[in-house]
């Protein structure tokens, strides 16, 4: 058993422990090692639920011949892509100099000084399909390193400089004092919402080419932009492509029907032949998407999706400290073999006796911060106090466990461990967005100044966008990266996320600041957004918010169970807040001017109902609130 591995505080790594492979894990420590033997580097680069990752393992990494090849001319890093995503960026950076075909699991082969010179995805044991056996890469590389060693030093040193001249190059939100770039109007954001609405299979719903055999995603940070209430009231048929895709995805073998949670892909366009893999991050966004969606089908009921991805969430997913984990496998044991999507392919009677695929109960601090959003907006809209509990017990517990002594937020934890990976920018966005959710759900103050805390700590005193901390130290040193992707992947990206939050901010009226710092970072990559809007709709989505009057509706009242509270929750607005008198108090004490002289008429419960903080009368009838 591998001590380096079975101590990791992520069970990717831990899986891997007892491999024949010396693997290390990322960190100075390897590339010491490599320097001292003056070896080459294969970095391996994965992740728990990771379906060819697992095959990978199996063909490879646990055969004692190919382990041999490897601990005798190379040093072996094992590296989790979720609890290091800015290494996984880089090498996937680096990696696209080498193969048109990305993915995991990432194999990348660099110097001792960190610096890829060849990199691929999956190997198979036996040459097949055009593809080299994996020891044949071995050996070819170890002739190289041996025969043609300034040849690789020169392709390590044309990919490395290509790395830097793209980072160089990219836009820099965090510079105050750049040349100010309008933020995208009303105009062009209906624009994008129809050249997204024109992507639409028409047939199957979602986006994509019916004819296509690409794998087909929900691309939930998409369709979250198109259910916005901007496009919802100026582009209405584009909006009808969010609720088209939702039906179409919950009537499909994507949903899973038992236990309500969505699988990451379809290999087809017709959301068959799942990837049955679940991740946080699908579903948290889901929620929101199913919250969402108008009614297309009669025969489907979006609160009964967004009632079984909750279920999901917190059935399968929370962990026993509170947590959220990053994802549950596609692979499990039936019959005493390994099966992918099995389990799932049975109904309920026929999973009980089995044992379930494995949840990755790693703790990512941004994707926690999502589904601590999704349950709050959803629990306070349904009434399902449970959704808002489960939401604050994964909040408390990401804020007690993912934090460094210094204060720092960190990436992940596993076991209520921490990890010594630094937070990104996208956790740093991400999580503040989900506790100013609980924050408004709750009524509790505490989470939205913790929110606020996370943002500030954003931003330099100069002005500039940054990740406390820095990047990878590792990373760093060598001088290996890749630029801050303002585009989405599977989540909201860094700027888009931070923009989000800072944009909750100032409609809560913490102060004008934040909407100049949302208005910054989205204005920045505005021109990529709109011409590109199915890679950055999370952005697109914080755009929409800018561009016109927030709605704020603000209760306050001793009975949070009284009826102009839940004529309130009906009301489609930017903040829907039920809020008592003390907490009132507590959010004027804490800097968030919506609250400022709000409070009980003549001893009844008060609505008021804001546009861009000027407020209509105070009333105190459910039917003049709903009017």
């Amino acid at each position: 058993m591998n001590p380096r591995l079975a101590e990791a505080t992520s069970p990717y790594l831990r899986a891997h422990a007892g491999n024949p492979v010396a693997w290390f894990p990322w960190g100075e420590e390897a590339f010491a090692e490599a320097r001292r033997r003056d070896v080459p580097v294969m970095v391996s680069i994965g992740y728990s639920t990771c379906h060819w990752c697992h095959v990978m393992a199996r063909e490879s990494f646990e055969d004692a011949a190919t382990a041999a090849e490897l601990d005798g001319g190379f040093v072996s890093i094992k590296v989790d892509r979720e609890e290091h995503p800015e290494v996984d960026a880089a090498y996937m950076a680096a990696a696209a100099a080498f193969t048109p075909s990305l993915g995991w699991p990432l194999t990348v082969f660099t110097t001792p000084e960190g610096r890829p010179f060849y990199a691929g995805t999956y190997f198979p044991p036996q040459p097949r399909a055009g593809m080299p056996a994996f020891r044949q890469v071995l050996a070819a590389v170890q002739e190289a390193w041996t025969e043609r060693r300034d040849q690789i030093d020169e392709t390590a040193d044309a990919v490395a400089g290509a790395l830097a001249e793209v980072r160089d190059a990219a836009p820099a939100p965090e510079d105050p004092a750049a040349e100010p770039v309008a933020a995208p109007v009303a105009d062009d954001l209906v624009a994008a919402a129809h050249a997204l609405a024109a992507r639409e299979d028409r047939r199957h719903g979602g986006f994509g080419d019916p004819g296509s055999n690409a794998p087909k995603f929900p691309v939930a940070t998409a369709l979250r932009f198109l259910q916005t209430r901007l496009v919802r009231e100026q582009a209405a048929e584009a909006s009808a492509v969010a609720d088209r895709a939702l039906a179409a995805m919950a009537s499909s073998p994507l949903r899973d029907p038992v236990e309500g949670g969505f699988f990451r892909y379809a290999t087809r366009p017709d959301w068959t032949v799942p990837h049955y893999e679940r991740m946080l991050t699908d579903n948290a966004q889901l929620l929101d998407v199913a919250m969402d969606a108008a009614p297309v089908d009669a025969a489907l009921d979006q609160q009964d999706v967004a009632r079984g991805i909750a279920g999901f969430l917190i059935d399968v997913l929370q962990q026993p400290g509170g947590g959220f984990g990053a994802a549950q496998d596609s692979e499990s044991w039936i019959d005493g073999a390994r099966s992918e999507g099995g389990y799932y392919f049975r109904d309920a009677a026929g999973r009980a006796p089995l044992e379930p695929p494995a949840v990755d109960g790693k703790v990512v601090s941004g994707w926690n911060g999502l589904a601590i959003g999704a349950l709050a907006r959803a629990g306070a809209r349904l009434a399902e106090a449970s959704w808002i509990e489960a939401a604050r017990w994964a909040a408390d517990a990401v804020l007690e466990t993912n934090v460094a002594p210094d204060g720092r937020l960190l990436r992940a934890s596993l076991d209520e461990i921490p990890s010594r990976a630094h937070a990104t920018l996208a956790d740093h966005g991400q999580l503040a967005g989900g506790l100013l959710a609980l924050a408004v759900a709750t009524g509790e103050v505490a989470y939205a100044v913790r929110a606020r805390e996370l943002v500030d700590s954003c931003v330099a005193p100069d002005g500039h966008v940054t990740v406390p901390g820095g990047g990878d130290p590792v990373l760093t040193r060598q001088g290996i990266g890749a630029p801050d992707a303002a585009s989405d992947a599977d989540e909201p990206s860094g700027p888009a996320a931070l923009a989000e939050a800072a944009a909750a901010l100032w409609t809560l009226g913490a102060g004008e600041q934040y909407r100049a710092l949302a208005e910054r970072l989205v204005s920045t990559h505005a021109s990529a957004a709109v011409a590109q809007p199915l890679a950055y709709g999370a952005l697109l989505r914080v755009a929409t918010s800018l561009a016109g009057a927030p709605r704020q509706v603000v209760v306050v009242t001793t009975d949070a169970a009284i009826a102009i509270a839940a004529a309130a929750r009906g009301i489609r607005a930017d903040v829907v807040s039920i809020v008592s008198p003390e907490q009132v108090a507590a959010w004027e004490g804490a800097g968030f001017g919506l609250f400022a002289d709000k409070a009980l008429r003549d001893g009844w419960a008060t609505a008021y109902d804001c546009r861009d903080f000027a407020c209509r009368l105070p009333v105190t009838d459910p039917a003049d609130l709903r009017a």
